[in-house]
């Protein structure tokens, strides 16, 4: 720990990979240097996170100890964080993909796979097995894409996955070239990775290129201002990576936001270190990886990763 002032200081994690800034009272300084940025003010600025003052010790100590039991998935979040918004968008999607390749074939990933079971997951009853997990419809709002895995929460897989992109590149060549809309069906908009294909891949090079390749996070920024994601209910990890790539975010007021994937020896790994950024900032995207809290839909709209609250549909 590196001390500047009674009020502000700097607390090193991750054999210093990470500079996390805690500001305690007076006037806020201008957090430079730090990767993530905690104040006691309750509703400060970006790239401020707002932690009540009776609770800024323990959030100092939970992201202390999250990077202590994921030091390299740390360090490597911050590596990508502080590189992404200095490159092209999909520049920093292989960026990202280079680096969750790379924690895949590690150690931190491979204890929190051994201790993580696949879990069997019956088909809905009635569901039809080549019934599509994403669902193309022309609606009064424009061409609808939905995600319809709901008996899983609309986790993402690889089939879902593809079928997603095979859904929004039919929009980018649309010749209606009007609207579209992302939402998900059930009571999840996505629960994010399928956890059960955590792991599955033998050749972490190949995986890197089908990742890259099979982006639906690229296709979401491709669309620019004709893609508008509708979300609801749990949002986590590729649940609201993907559709923060979109132009225009809204969210219902159950919504609710989280990324898992440190705790997992991993980064966000669907873009999420490329869009999330882009819309609140590299320090809090930080805070939301390391942390693995949720976030709230009235803080989304706050720090800007959600554009408006509607109602429920």
């Amino acid at each position: 720990m590196r001390a500047t002032g009674a009020d502000w200081e700097i607390v090193e994690l991750a054999d210093g990979a990470l500079r996390l800034g805690v500001h305690r009272a007076g006037p806020r300084p201008t957090p430079s240097g730090a990767d993530i940025a905690l104040t006691a003010d309750p509703d400060p600025p970006a790239p401020w996170v707002g932690v009540k003052a009776a609770d800024l010790d323990a959030q100092v100590d939970e992201l202390s100890a999250a990077a202590v039991a994921r030091p390299i998935a740390t360090a490597v979040l911050i590596q990508v964080l502080r590189m992404s918004l200095a490159l092209p968008f999909e520049d920093a999607l292989v960026a990202e993909s280079l680096a969750y390749s790379t924690l895949l074939g590690g150690a931190e990933f491979a204890a929190w796979r051994a201790a993580t079971p696949v879990r069997a997951r019956p088909r809905a009853a009635g569901l039809a097995a080549d019934a599509p997990w994403v669902r193309l419809a022309r609606g009064e709002d424009g061409l609808m894409v939905t995600l319809a895995r709901a008996e899983a929460r609309n986790a993402v897989n690889a089939r879902l996955r593809d079928e997603l992109v095979e859904a929004l590149e039919f929009a980018l060549v649309d010749p209606d070239a009007g609207p579209v809309i992302l939402a998900g069906q059930g009571p999840a908009f996505s629960a994010g990775g399928d956890l059960n294909e955590f792991g599955q891949a033998t050749d972490l090079a190949l995986a890197h290129a089908v990742r890259v390749q099979q982006s639906p996070a690229r296709l979401a920024h491709a669309l620019g201002g004709r893609l508008t994601a509708r979300l609801h209910g749990p949002c986590i990890g590729a649940g609201i990576e993907i559709p923060a790539g979109a132009a225009r975010v809204t969210a219902t007021r159950d919504a609710w936001f989280r990324l898992p994937e440190v705790s997992m020896g991993l980064i966000p790994g669907a873009g999420g270190t490329a869009t999330i950024p882009r819309r609140i900032g590299r320090e809090r995207c930080g805070y939301m990886a390391l942390s693995g809290r949720a976030i709230d839909a009235a803080t989304a709209l706050a720090w800007g990763l959600v554009d408006a609250i509607e109602a429920k549909a």
